[in-house]
């Protein structure tokens, strides 16, 4: 598929499935169940209103979600608590298939929702919404219920950004913008045309997400586009406009860890693909430098992507779901 038809062909806007109960009587008849998998660490602030309003939105008044679930990291404040209270499942990421080793991540506690939870459809959205709305859920899945030929679905909206009680509209996006773009054009121009590549807002068939591998860090996203749209063809990918994402600003420090993970995703999957040749290892120390005054210090910190296989090559996986 050219990409300036995927654009016409595969980029909505939320409002045309605001219609609920349409989705409802569509996911009925293709004999579908929706879960919604919330990743989290340390999101006692924002996890109790996402709940309530899913559980209110889209499981009471209209049945279009069927689970809504925690998959936690190791939060010490009182997210595990509150999710609990307000009626989600809760999991520990840690305490399942440890056989396969213990790694903690965004990205581990994506994958490890595929064994955990039993939907046909997989919702991912990040759990520091402050303007969560339905519109999250049903504007992700609304796509797969209508088009079968579609698998997985991105979100894209406008990021103002948040600094206390102040919001500020423009400059979000901003790894997206200044590396992420510029090396999708570079290496993987088939996906230049994803508005927002590292939107933690997706839905997935699992019965194409089973088949991906998903790095454990800030490098899931980037991963699951490139495999998707090199094994399977961004055909079975679609972009929906949520409009507006309001979330908390992150610094330039954690910015740039965030681009050090993205980096080794990028050029693990670039060297697989004979888009590039690695002469050595990439590096997995990530190297801050720290001012005090007129000293200068270095501090280093591993971030290593690791990458977990697909969930389907998992004997307990199988033996769980098939």
């Amino acid at each position: 598929m050219e990409l300036d038809d995927w654009l016409d062909t595969n980029t909505y806007h939320h409002s045309r499935y605001s219609d609920i109960e349409r989705l409802v009587n569509l996911k009925k008849e293709k004999d579908l169940t929706i879960s919604l998998s919330l990743p989290t660490l340390n999101e006692e602030e924002t996890i109790a209103k996402e709940i309530i309003l899913i559980q209110t939105e889209l499981m009471i008044q209209h049945n279009l979600v069927d689970e809504i679930a925690v998959i936690d990291s190791g939060s010490e404040d009182r997210t595990r608590e509150i999710a609990r209270k307000y009626g989600a499942s809760v999991f520990l990421a840690s305490d399942y298939l440890k056989e396969e080793g213990v790694q903690q991540g965004k990205g581990e506690n994506l994958w490890k929702s595929l064994y955990l939870l039993k939907g046909d459809i997989i919702v991912y959205l990040d759990a520091d919404i402050k303007n969560i709305d339905p519109k999250f859920v049903y504007g992700l899945v609304g796509p797969l219920l209508e088009r079968e030929e579609l698998s997985y679905v991105k979100a894209f909206y406008e990021r103002p950004l948040q600094f206390g009680d102040e919001v500020r509209t423009g400059g979000g996006g901003r790894v997206t913008e200044i590396l992420v773009r510029p090396l999708f054009n570079m290496f993987f121009p088939q996906l230049a045309g994803m508005m927002q590549p590292l939107s933690g807002e997706y839905a997935g068939r699992r019965s194409l997400l089973e088949k991906l591998p998903f790095f454990i860090g800030y490098g899931v996203e980037t991963g699951l586009l490139i495999d998707i749209s090199e094994q399977f063809g961004i055909e079975k990918i679609a972009q929906v406009d949520l409009d507006k994402r309001v979330h908390e600003n992150q610094d330039l420090q954690s910015l740039g860890r965030m681009a050090f993970g993205i980096l080794q995703t990028f050029f693990s999957r670039a060297d697989a693909l004979g888009k590039v040749e690695l002469k050595e290892e990439l590096h997995h120390i990530y190297k801050s430098i720290i001012a005090s005054g007129e000293e200068y210090d270095l501090r280093g910190e591993e971030l290593r992507e690791i990458e977990r296989p697909p969930m389907v090559e998992l004997e307990q996986y199988r033996e769980k779901w098939k």
